[in-house]
């Protein structure tokens, strides 16, 4: 009896896994895709280095490990192959007035501006993206996960 109920909550694990892998991978791409579609558009560099990975990001890209499920982790980033990938961080929390000389963003660079010397950059309004687009899909993802799943088990 306990061998039927063992092979039954293999099957269960496994389907388990299948669904919840299926459904963490789309819901990973419907939120790089929105994210492209609310990121602002210069030359489309910014937008082309959004995307998703399993396990760890690029290196220098804001993440956004959304969809963490145990040892299975999706992570969600942005800035990757950039030749500055802070700017993904730039655009979506913008940036106080500053030097754009060299140390402009240091505090050397902050005293120089001040002095009146260096050259001074206005700043940049901030254009959130990534952070809307996790908030605004983060319970659909999480219902497409679970109807996966529930999906799967009946099949067991």
């Amino acid at each position: 009896m306990a061998t039927g109920l063992e092979a039954r909550l293999n099957r269960a694990v496994a389907a388990i896994e299948r669904a919840s892998t299926r459904a963490m991978e789309a819901g990973a791409k419907d939120l790089a895709a929105f994210m492209k579609a609310l990121v602002p558009v210069d030359n489309g560099d910014l937008r082309n280095s959004i995307g998703w990975t399993w396990g760890d990001v690029p290196d220098g890209a804001v993440s956004l490990d959304s969809l963490a499920e145990g040892e299975k982790r999706i992570a969600i980033y942005a800035g990757a192959g950039l030749k500055y990938p802070a700017i993904a961080r730039w655009v979506e929390f913008g940036t106080a007035p500053h030097s754009v000389s060299k140390g402009g963003g240091t505090k050397s660079g902050q005293a120089a501006l001040a002095a009146g010397t260096g050259t001074p950059h206005p700043g940049a309004a901030a254009h959130p993206y990534f952070y809307p687009a996790y908030r605004a899909k983060k319970r659909s993802i999480i219902k497409r996960i679970r109807r996966e799943i529930r999906a799967e088990l009946k099949k067991v």
